[in-house]
This record gives structure tokens, C-alpha cells and sequence, in this order.
């Protein structure tokens, strides 16, 4: 699996799975484009500086590829426009566009109905997760179908199967995740006119920087976790989401799930790849079948 001569750009790269879909393309030979707000001289209102996007951009060019690290807030449309006029300039091209922008983690409420939700929080949490990705694919699209064969992967928190039938947080997140899942069905009926494909997808319980703070573990060690929460032996790492992409990039039958709600362990089934362990984690479909028989599972915090 090749992708050397192919130029992509993941907004939201700073950490989680925009940061582990950055580095499998760049092992898969990619220029990738990282963007994100925290830079080692300016965090984000995460207030989290362990995590930039020039680190993101060295694990890229480290894995194989080239990694350019820019710093954009993807709610300000000049500067994505700045950034795709970069992106032209440089490559003359952009093959993938990985919408990752987010950035609710503080901001959403577990189990409140909109009338007890912090509305201002709600309210930022429906821009980031929404606005971010639709003024990001304005400016990208365009140079994306100039040239057929481009793909635009929507990340999102859920299959559509499933969030269609759970309550997800709160209507806030609920809206945030279920639209972006639509979002990518509805880009797909105007790219495939280009030849170019647009999916929306999920990753599983995701062992992100701060879902391993959260349990107190390590990448190395995190099995541990497992001691308290048994179903955490389903995580998978954000290296296993970047393979997902990576493998639909890579794929000439594309088209093939144009439209569709995709997840990470349903890919890896039709794929063959692994994560990082050899495992081969499949979240959703666990889901499904743990509460089919009755047994509870807490899916905060999947994404």
C-alpha cells in the first residue's frame, strides 16, 4: 500500500485520531498537512501543550511521509482559505481531506437534557463540531475535484446504524456526531459527480492522549485499565483509525463506499489490517451484541 506522490491535508491533527490518521498516511509515503491551534508556542483553549502540531508533523515525516504543521482555527474562513491557497501553491493538489476538527472534550455535559446543559458550552461545542467541517470542505472541495479520485473522510463518534438508535450525551453531542455522519452522505451525491468519495468515520473506544490520562495508563501498559474497566480491552489506538484511512485512500474501488457510515474495525474486517498489537478491535459491533444481551456498556467516551 502506497500513497508516496499523494498530498493530504488532516484538520485536526493535533492529537487523538486526526494525529494517528496524520501518521499512517505519512507511513503510506503522503505529504500531510496538519493543522490544529496548539503550536508549542500558543495552546488552545484545551490548555493542553503536550500535544502540538509540529510533534504530529514529526511523527509523519518520521513514519515515512512529509509532514507540514499549520496553524489554523477552522471556525475562521480566511484563514482556511489562507491555508488551501498554501496548499495550491505548494502541491498544485490535494488528494484527501480528513475532517477531524472537534474539540468538545470539556465543553458537553453527560445525561443533561438541553434545558439543564450549559447553553453557551452547547452552543460552541455545535460550531466546532459542525461549522469547522463544513467551512473547511468550502474552501478544500474545490481544489480536491480537480483532479477525479479524491476522497473526504468525515470523523465522526458512531456509526449512523447505531446513533440512530442511542441517545448520545446529550442533544448537543447528540446533533454534533449524528451530523456529521449526514454531512458525509450529503457531500458524497455532489462529489461522486467528480469521481471523488466522501465517507463518514468512526473510530472505537479510542485510547487518545487523554482517554489514557483519564484511566491513568500508558500506551504501553493500558491493558491495565482493563483491571477496572473490563470492556476497555476493545480500545484501540489512534494509529487504528489512521490505518482505516489509509486503506481507503490506497484503495482504487473507492467508490465502492461512497456515501456510507463507516467504522475503524469494520474496515479493518474488510481490509486486513491490524492495530499497532496485532489486534484487530471492533467497537461497534461489540457494542451492539453487549447490549442485545442485556449487559450494560457505558459508550461515553468512545471517540
Amino acid at each position: 500500500m502506497t500513497l508516496s506522490g499523494k498530498v493530504a491535508l488532516v484538520a485536526g491533527a493535533t492529537r487523538g485520531a486526526g494525529r494517528g490518521i496524520a501518521t499512517e498516511l505519512g507511513a503510506a509515503g503522503a505529504t500531510v498537512y496538519v493543522t490544529g491551534r496548539t503550536t508549542r508556542e500558543q495552546p488552545s483553549e484545551y490548555g493542553r501543550a503536550s500535544e502540538t502540531i509540529e510533534e504530529t508533523a514529526e511523527l509523519v515525516s518520521a513514519a515515512g511521509g512529509k509532514g507540514i504543521a499549520i496553524q489554523v482555527d477552522h471556525l475562521v474562513p480566511q484563514q482556511v482559505q489562507t491555508l488551501i491557497e498554501r496548499i495550491r501553491t505548494e502541491q498544485g493538489r490535494l488528494d484527501i481531506l480528513v475532517n477531524d476538527i472537534w474539540g468538545g472534550e470539556k465543553l458537553f455535559e453527560w445525561d443533561k437534557p438541553v434545558w439543564d446543559h450549559d447553553l453557551d458550552n452547547g452552543l460552541r461545542l455545535l460550531r466546532l463540531g459542525i461549522d469547522t467541517h463544513l467551512i473547511t470542505a468550502h474552501f478544500a472541495l474545490p481544489l480536491m475535484i480537480e483532479r477525479p479520485g479524491g476522497l473526504l473522510v468525515e470523523v465522526t463518534d458512531g456509526t449512523a446504524d447505531y446513533n440512530a438508535n442511542h441517545y448520545r450525551l446529550s442533544p448537543f453531542y447528540d446533533l454534533a456526531k449524528v451530523s456529521v455522519n449526514r454531512m458525509a452522505w450529503a457531500h458524497a451525491k455532489d462529489l461522486e459527480k467528480h469521481g471523488a468519495t466522501a465517507v463518514s468515520l468512526t473510530p472505537g473506544w479510542l485510547r487518545s492522549e487523554m482517554m489514557l490520562e483519564a484511566f491513568g495508563v500508558r500506551e504501553d501498559n493500558w491493558r491495565e485499565a482493563t483491571a477496572k474497566v473490563p470492556h476497555f480491552v476493545i480500545s484501540e489506538s489512534p494509529r487504528f483509525v489512521g490505518r482505516a484511512v489509509a486503506a481507503l485512500a490506497a484503495d482504487t474501488e473507492r467508490m465502492r463506499w461512497n456515501g456510507q457510515s463507516l467504522s475503524s474495525g469494520g474496515l479493518a474486517q474488510f481490509y486486513g489490517f491490524t492495530d499497532l498489537d496485532g489486534s484487530r478491535p471492533d467497537a461497534w459491533r461489540y457494542l451492539v451484541e453487549v447490549q442485545e444481551a442485556g449487559m450494560p456498556a457505558n459508550d461515553s467516551g468512545y471517540r
